[in-house]
């Protein structure tokens, strides 16, 4: 008898065709309630992406639960720490979308130094002739400043290093790295772009304030393409205000979707996109079909990619 899955959002095409197959699934998407439609089935797995919420409250509706798995890497939308206390595993995509991102932070960092957005914009309103006034630079020579040195910063480095930018980076544990490790505080005094990929932890929350944006250069940018809640948003709208740093672009907020007017969207020196960062076909596919076949084997009794499994460790040592 094919077991039980709560599907809490959409996935790709392949993996949701994929999961059918081998599953019997429970959808509850947008205005459903997952909770009481687990009451009415035995929940065996719950999958989700980046919004639908698995909490202590649905996991209590889920006595049978084996397996929480998140089509991505965050798991900010994930009590982890619940899933293990019951002995459940949490999957994810870890490295899935490193690439994917990185070239999103590179993009940003592009758009902003070279102002293309402002350029296109000119020209689809016929103004050829602000050329004239361009004042746009380039990311060569630049200083780049990453803070997080994981999966996606180790390729971020990569591509500023292609670009002939000095790479320098701040982590909090040690890290092999062929590039320069500093004290976050130099990191934001000498970077001319600093860009964020630290997970969102309680310790990171606020991580980049009105003490850190003070250091940058007048003329810096900085990116973040991990999660909002790492900048506090009031500091960096006044940092901005006040000319204390040049520009800010990102893919997060730290309430998504903003509201339609939203200081940090309509601000004049920001680029803000709408989360699309993993969104690519090829990314989004691909993390989708390797957490759904990792869902299916925990449910067959078979053993998953053991990467896969965020909480391993932890369920090991118990």
């Amino acid at each position: 008898m094919k077991k039980n899955v709560l599907l809490l959002e959409t996935i790709a095409s392949e993996a949701d065709t994929l999961l059918r197959e081998n599953t019997t699934v429970h959808e509850a998407f947008q205005s459903m309630n997952p909770v009481e439609i687990a009451k009415n089935a035995t929940i065996h797995s719950v999958v989700t992406r980046g919004k639908g919420q698995v909490n202590r409250e649905l996991m209590d509706a889920c006595p049978e639960l084996e397996v929480v798995a998140r089509c991505g890497v965050g798991l900010d939308n994930v009590d982890v720490g619940e899933a293990t206390r019951r002995g459940i595993k949490v999957i994810n995509a870890p490295g899935s979308n490193s690439s994917t991102i990185a070239e999103h932070a590179l993009t940003l960092m592009l758009m902003g130094i070279r102002d293309v957005w402002n350029s296109v914009e000119r020209v689809k309103n016929g103004d050829w002739s602000w050329r004239n006034q361009y004042s746009g630079d380039e990311l060569r020579d630049k200083t780049l400043g990453i803070l997080g040195m994981g999966n996606i910063g180790r390729r971020v480095a990569k591509l500023g290093d292609a670009f002939g930018m000095k790479v320098v980076y701040w982590d909090k544990f040690p890290v092999q790295s062929e590039y320069e490790s500093c004290t976050m505080e130099s990191v934001f005094k000498q970077a001319d772009v600093v860009t964020v990929h630290v997970p969102l932890l309680d310790e990171t929350k606020k991580m980049v304030g009105e003490k850190q944006l003070n250091l940058m250069k007048p003329d810096a940018w900085l990116i973040n393409t991990a999660r909002g809640p790492i900048i506090d948003e009031t500091a960096l709208l006044k940092a901005l205000d006040s000319g204390k740093i040049s520009g800010f672009a990102a893919d997060v907020l730290s309430v998504e979707p903003p509201d339609s007017n939203h200081s940090l969207v309509n601000h004049p020196k920001t680029l803000i996109t709408p989360h699309t960062g993993s969104l690519t076909s090829t990314t989004y596919r691909n993390m989708c079909v390797s957490t759904v076949q990792n869902v299916i084997a925990v449910l067959n009794g078979s053993t998953p990619d053991p990467e896969s499994v965020f909480n391993r460790n932890e369920l090991n040592s118990k």
